[in-house]
């Protein structure tokens, strides 16, 4: 049996000799048993389980880590509370380690002394870890034409791939980048809204999303002019798109016209104004301008109200005289148009037509008397 400190001095001479990379021997030995286990790849935070067989009558078992023993037999060498130990018999010492992270990577060797030689078991660790995406742009507000920078910067093991995306797509064209930062120059409108970056590796992938605001001066939409008629109500619309949102002021000549002036009614929505007129009178026809206003800029348009004549029942009589005759009239060239002196059998037809008109018209006359 050899003393407490000769294994003291054995461990020692293992340690270093495992951190040169050199197979493990014994004092006093001229030959020991290396086996070398394929690689554990594991995922941060799992659980391993690490296990050599004893065979032949043991004196001395060890599983040791780099620079440290874990486990001397049953006696824990180790202050980790990750680690503990699970069988140890004649035919296997087994450890594990829990929530294993990137800090347990390396060799790992169980060293055993049987009462024939010494050998000694390797197996490399490999941990992968998911991405995860620790530094990263903010929402960001720029004005139209600035240069913009986006940030996306990962870690991970393997180590992750970075790209970038636009998942709001107001322009024909799409926004893509494989770098963790995402140049826009001289960014426009059309490339407001959010973009996503991704980092991916062989375990996993992690997203997060930007929003980019670009403010921009209003731009005033094309309005109809509008007719109404006396006395009844009528609406002027003007939409206009910004950012910051518009502010709308109305304007009748060079004259600023405030919500409840002469009975008008002004209403925001967003990005539209309505100019309400209630009861139209002869002085609200004219020429009203709408002007769209932010920090960034103004644009304006003008709309015409003017009066539309409703129809009175002489008119109507007028209009409907004049129609038949047209018509009648009409019938009676297409018939002249035939060949020589021949009718076809739809002149009669004509005929007996113009005095049916004449009559309904002479019967509508008659009635709009009363």
């Amino acid at each position: 049996m050899k003393s407490p400190a000769y294994w003291a001095v054995l461990f020692g001479m293992a340690i270093a000799l495992i951190q040169r990379g050199l197979p493990v021997r014994s004092q006093g030995d001229t030959q020991s048993d290396n086996t070398v286990m394929e690689n554990i790849t594991v995922r941060q935070g799992e659980t391993v389980f690490l296990s050599c067989s004893q065979g032949d009558v043991v004196t001395h078992t060890a599983w040791l880590n780099r620079s440290s023993i874990l486990y001397a037999g049953e006696d824990k060498w180790s202050v980790d509370p990750r680690v503990s130990l699970v069988t140890l018999n004649r035919d296997e010492f087994t450890i594990k380690i829990d929530n294993i992270d990137v800090s347990d990577e390396g060799l790992y060797v169980c060293a055993v002394q049987t009462s024939s030689k010494p050998r000694t078991t390797s197996v490399h660790i490999i941990v992968q870890v998911p991405p995860k995406i620790f530094n990263f742009s903010k929402t960001m507000v720029v004005n139209e034409g600035f240069n913009v920078t986006l940030m996306c910067l990962a870690n991970g093991k393997p180590e992750p791939a970075i790209s970038w995306k636009m998942l709001s797509h107001k322009a024909n064209d799409d926004f893509e980048s494989v770098d963790e930062y995402f140049e826009i120059p001289s960014i426009s409108r059309n490339k407001a809204g959010l973009y996503e970056c991704t980092a991916a590796n062989d375990i996993a992938i992690d997203r997060k999303t930007v929003n980019v605001v670009v403010n921009f001066p209003p731009t005033v939409f094309e309005s109809r002019d509008v007719g109404v008629t006396l006395g009844h109500s009528g609406v002027l619309r003007c939409e206009a798109d910004a950012v910051p949102e518009a502010d709308f002021e109305w304007f009748r000549d060079d004259r600023r016209i405030f919500n409840g002036f002469d009975g008008i009614e002004i209403e925001n929505m967003g990005s539209m104004s309505k100019l309400t007129f209630h009861n139209v009178s002869e002085a609200d026809y004219g020429n009203y301008t709408c002007v769209a206003i932010n920090k960034l800029g103004s644009a304006n348009t003008s709309i015409v109200l003017y009066e539309v004549i409703e129809p009175t029942s002489s008119t109507l009589l007028q209009e409907m005289t004049t129609s038949v005759l047209e018509q009648t009239s009409t019938e009676r060239n297409q018939l002249r148009e035939g060949p020589g002196a021949v009718q076809d059998g739809n002149s009669g037809t004509a005929e007996a037509y113009k005095p049916i008109c004449l009559f309904l018209i002479a019967a509508l006359q008659l009635l709009l008397k009363f």
